[in-house]
């Protein structure tokens, strides 16, 4: 039957290797037992009993049975899940915002000083006709756009999407790429994360005087049944031979049982099951039993009788003759991944709907400090009920869909932002609610569809790559706004000195263009696109305002100073104007070797380059008349001095700007508030870290 063709109140067959069309209850089974890893966590495959609920989407892996169904279409659990998450929702960008405020500020700024600088340019009694007020207001007007900046922000952003795409991630929202460097508390779900998700052959510990030998062909043969069972498909990947183990009867496994067994001639009875089922009371191996599943693996025991198997009824004369222990596939990229996480200040959380014994012993095999492992259903179900142990635990199991979207809001009203992987439809609403979430390549589609970030190929050693491109762009993009914001800021200055002096404005078009060329444009592109480690600081526009607003300042001072010289000294309006850009060479060059610090090579060729263009635009005559430069020797000596006063102030600047030691947690969160930020605005990145 096709699952569209199942109606309410239907009842329906399942076997091994079948995907259940709908919810609904059981009415019959054999055996039959449910992996529900991908819509409940719960990595072990479920033994389902009459009266018991299966869901639509999950696998049964072993035995057989009818159900019911009582939930189709839309009305199915992993559909109503699926459907709360199809409400869009755009990824918080800290840049994105700051530069729209930016922008907003600067078109206020514009409209405003526009009447004030065009009366005062045809006041000024240098000026001729119509043509050089007017021609000077568009100069200034046009210094107060930063024309480049959204441009490159998007680059930036566009370029680092592609590399990620060449290293297998899939990046859905461009922001995303900035957001996983703002994260500082990243959540796990165990299965499909830390975990390959499927059960796998631990170790084999004889007992009793076995040999594992004769128990590997035992338990080979066993496992050759027409009907096996998860556990039984991963012993008999660890043990697949057995030559000459001719089967002669079978009891399949049951749920009720726990255990199953086969006899084979020649060789006896073979029991398969559960330790605490088949052992007595009394026995000492219960104690090793113990110890094993203390660690989160699953023990099963193997044992052995010379009578005949009996129906459903335990012989009373069998030997135990070894424990195996099961466990699921650690990714061998996840202690690596959390330990990289964990060196950079980024607290680790693991909520998982499996069992939280088994979750812990899995953190615990990847590095983490795990502490006492958390049952969610000791927990509410509102994130106002999980604000304090959110923050002081790190294992969580048996976490529902709804727990697991309320632990990520309690993290986000902590002050964190929280970053979030999984795979599973149980994981699509975390996914949703979280600042940055991850997805599995193989996961299911309402996940992947949820996420803003996508690995193809499910390695989670994936994620020092987005967080290392995160860092780039945003250190890279403050860079490229602060040149920006100081050329807009001694634009400005200019337009207040000059108005209130009833000076022309010092610059034509032409003289920006180059200015801003040699300044800011060619080398903004460059420095948007070269490597930065830098950690991530909240309170991006903040630092931008705070060097480049008095950098700026400290630019227009220079300029008008040097054009207010060369005119006291009698100079023609091409020299006064030559003067000023000369200045406005100097500082600006120095603004951009200050804020390309830390030095490399390449930077140092980069502002080596800038400064020789300057010079020869000032010093080669077809340069000069294209850009009507033109300046006497004794001026050029006061326009330098003027300059690198200008530049000395900005280095003083700059140390005191840049070099701020990091404000405390509760300040960078005001800040990140001033940015635009809200309840899951960034907090800390050095907060406490958990790791190996």
């Amino acid at each position: 039957m096709q699952i569209a063709e199942v109606v309410m109140d239907d009842l329906v067959e399942l076997r091994s290797g079948d995907q259940v069309p709908a919810d609904g209850e059981v009415r019959a089974t054999s055996g039959l037992e449910v992996d529900e890893s991908a819509l409940t966590g719960e990595s072990d495959p479920v033994a389902k009993e009459q009266g018991d609920q299966v869901l639509s989407g999950t696998i049964v892996v072993a035995g057989r049975g009818t159900f019911q169904a009582r939930a189709v279409g839309a009305d199915a659990y992993a559909r109503r899940i699926a459907s709360e998450v199809k409400v869009f929702s755009r990824t918080r960008s800290e840049i994105e915002q700051s530069i729209d405020k930016l922008l907003r500020y600067i078109t206020w700024i514009i409209l405003g000083v526009t009447p004030l600088l065009l009366w005062s340019q045809f006041r000024t009694d240098d000026t001729g006709d119509w043509r050089e007020p007017v021609t000077g207001t568009v100069a200034a007007l046009v210094g107060m756009v930063p024309e480049g900046l959204v441009l490159l922000t998007s680059v930036a952003f566009l370029l680092a999407a592609l590399s990620l795409t060449r290293q297998q991630v899939l990046v859905q929202e461009l922001p995303a790429v900035e957001g996983l460097a703002r994260v500082d508390v990243v959540c796990l779900d165990k299965t499909g994360t830390l975990t390959a998700g499927d059960i796998v052959f631990d170790a084999l510990e004889p007992v009793g005087g076995a040999t594992e030998d004769e128990v590997g062909c035992a338990i080979a043969a066993m496992s050759d049944a027409p009907d096996p069972n998860a556990s039984l498909k991963a012993l008999g990947a660890a043990y697949p031979d057995a030559p000459g183990w001719e089967r002669t009867g079978e009891v399949p496994f049951s749920s009720a049982r726990k255990w199953s067994a086969a006899a084979f001639a020649d060789h006896g009875s073979w029991f398969l099951g559960a330790p605490d089922v088949l052992l007595d009371d009394g026995d000492d191996l219960r104690r090793r039993v113990g110890e094993l599943a203390a660690t989160g693996r699953r023990v099963l025991l193997i044992q052995h009788s010379e009578e005949p198997l009996a129906g459903e009824q335990l012989p009373e004369r069998r030997e135990s003759v070894a424990l195996c222990t099961l466990g699921e596939q650690v990714r061998p990229d996840a202690a690596a991944t959390l330990e990289y996480f964990a060196s950079q200040g980024v607290t680790i959380k693991v909520i998982s709907g499996d069992n939280p014994t088994t979750v812990g012993a899995i953190a615990t095999q990847v590095g983490l400090d795990v502490g006492e492992p958390v049952d969610a259903r000791t927990l509410g179900e509102e994130a106002e009920d999980l604000l304090d142990v959110v923050e002081e635990r790190t294992v969580f199991g048996r976490v529902s869909p709804q727990q697991k979207r309320a632990m990520v809001r309690a993290l986000q009203a902590n002050g964190h932002t929280v970053a979030m992987t999984g795979d599973g439809v149980n994981d699509a609403l975390a996914l949703k609610d979280a600042d940055i979430g991850v997805a599995m390549g193989n996961g299911a589609q309402a996940t992947r569809a949820v996420a803003q970030l996508v690995l193809l190929d499910g390695q989670f050693s994936h994620l020092p790559d987005v967080l290392g491109e995160g860092r780039r762009v945003i250190g890279n993009i403050e860079r490229v706004a602060s040149l920006f914001v100081s050329k807009n800021a001694y634009s400005l200055m200019l337009v207040l000195l000059v108005s209130i002096a009833g000076l022309p404005y010092p610059f034509l078009p032409r003289h920006l263009t180059l200015i801003s060329f040699i300044t800011i444009g060619f080398p903004a592109f460059v420095l948007a696109l070269g490597p930065n480690p830098a950690r991530y600081r909240p309170g991006f526009l903040v630092r931008v305002l705070r060097f480049a607003v008095p950098a700026g300042i400290i630019t227009g001072l220079a300029v008008f100073a040097s054009y207010w010289v060369a005119q006291a000294e009698n100079a023609l309006g091409d020299e006064r104007r030559t003067a000023a850009t000369v200045a406005a060479l100097v500082v600006a060059l120095w603004i951009l070797a200050v804020l390309a610090r830390p030095m490399a090579r390449w930077k140092v060729a980069l502002v080596g380059a800038m400064a020789a263009i300057a010079v020869a635009a000032v010093g080669i005559p077809p340069v000069q008349r294209m850009f009507e430069l033109s300046i006497p020797a004794e001026l050029l000596p006061q326009a330098l001095g003027l300059g690198v006063a200008g530049a000395v102030a900005v280095e003083l600047l700059a140390r005191w700007a840049l070099d701020t030691p990091e404000p405390p947690r509760r300040i960078r969160r005001r800040a990140a508030a001033a940015d635009g930020g809200g309840p899951g605005a960034p907090a800390s990145p050095s907060g406490s870290i958990v790791g190996p």
